[in-house]
């Protein structure tokens, strides 16, 4: 046995690659030529993540234009959706539905395929989660098209979305759930946050047990641009339905909580025998690259509360959730997965455990 270490997700794409993003917007790229830059990104990405030693690897979502929206291409869309606000200031919005169906432009199997041509270890692929996806559905609804159909599409697509990417091979599949904690602040009655996990168990229940062991969920408090939406939500509001969620993982953002040991607690009260607990061990908002020692003395507090049968490592977020996001230089996001890999094996050998 050893601790597992894998990454959460993006990794800050090539100033080429985002200003190729923003000429595609503005209609002076075409779409293959964006896909030729992408696919380079994807290939340099993988060779930097795997010289790292990172047993699990991700494409670095190098070709999505965010976490949350890549299943969004070809839909009819308003920009005027749900706006998120940033502890510094700055807001990202999600843009509204204006006409039925709902149906996936882009599913996650497709970025994996293109990871695999390069990759040589397994990979991970991370998905939106249904929740987050349903923020898009109008407040006053859509004519001929009411929310409960909107939902019984969300809920088949987003599975597929899974299904995809587990049946193309991947190692896991991550769900990212970043709206749990967002949820508790927006509805501190709970009663929002009880609709995301009930709507995401829904999308779980088409897998099976064996399916689910390979499925995962990640919550942070939401980093973008050096700040985050929901750092200031107490943990113990978000996990007991962090835990309800029948998933076999999950990915907990842990390195930049102020009482570690307090989430830890918390941790072990409410995780369920047999789910695994990979815990956030850097920190993608400091700039600054923890040492292998300082990431080892991470590990080992939480094996203090947390079986090491059950315990992993990661990243508290992903270095890079939008596409457009410049605020952390890929060298730092590579020297930061190369400090969480090594030391999560410092840590594994001081606890015994074979590397």
């Amino acid at each position: 046995m050893t601790i597992p270490t894998e990454p959460i997700g993006s990794i800050p794409r090539p100033a080429q690659l985002i200003d190729a993003g923003h000429d595609l917007a503005a209609g002076r790229l075409d779409a293959a030529g964006y896909a030729r830059l992408a696919d380079a990104a994807v290939r340099e990405t993988i060779e930097e993540l795997e010289a790292t030693g990172s047993p699990v690897i991700t494409d670095g979502e190098q070709g999505k234009p965010s976490f949350a929206t890549y299943p969004l291409a070809g839909l009819q869309l308003a920009p005027d959706g749900v706006v998120i606000p940033f502890a510094d200031g700055h807001t990202r919005q999600l843009p509204v539905l204006t006409v039925g169906p709902f149906r996936y432009g882009a599913h996650a199997g497709g970025y994996l395929e293109l990871a695999k041509r390069y990759a040589h270890v397994p990979v991970k692929q991370a998905v939106i989660a249904a929740s987050a996806l349903s923020l898009i559905y109008p407040s006053a609804g859509i004519d001929g098209y009411p929310r409960e159909a909107f939902l019984a599409d969300l809920i088949r697509e987003a599975a597929a979305d899974i299904r995809g990417a587990l049946d193309n091979g991947a190692h896991r599949v991550q769900v990212d759930f970043t709206e749990g904690r967002l949820a508790c602040k927006l509805d501190p009655s709970g009663q929002l946050l009880r609709s995301f996990i009930d709507l995401n168990n829904e999308v779980l229940g088409e897998f099976s047990d064996a399916d689910r062991s390979r499925i995962g969920v990640h919550t942070c408090p939401g980093g973008d641009q050096d700040s985050t939406h929901s750092a200031d939500v107490d943990y113990a509001a978000l996990l007991p339905g962090l835990f309800s969620l029948n998933a076999g993982a999950f990915y907990i953002q842990l390195a930049s909580e102020p009482d570690r040991p307090r989430v830890l607690r918390a941790i072990a009260e409410h995780a369920r025998p047999g789910q695994q607990v990979f815990v956030g061990v850097t920190d993608p908002i400091d700039p600054r690259v923890e040492t292998a020692e300082e990431v080892r003395d991470r590990v080992l507090e939480a094996a203090r509360y947390i079986d090491p049968a059950q315990l992993g490592t990661c990243d508290d977020c992903g270095f890079a959730p939008f596409g457009d996001d410049t605020s952390t230089p890929r060298e730092t996001a590579f020297a930061k997965v190369r400090a969480r890999v090594a030391g999560t094996r410092l840590a594994a050998s001081e606890l015994g455990l074979s590397t």
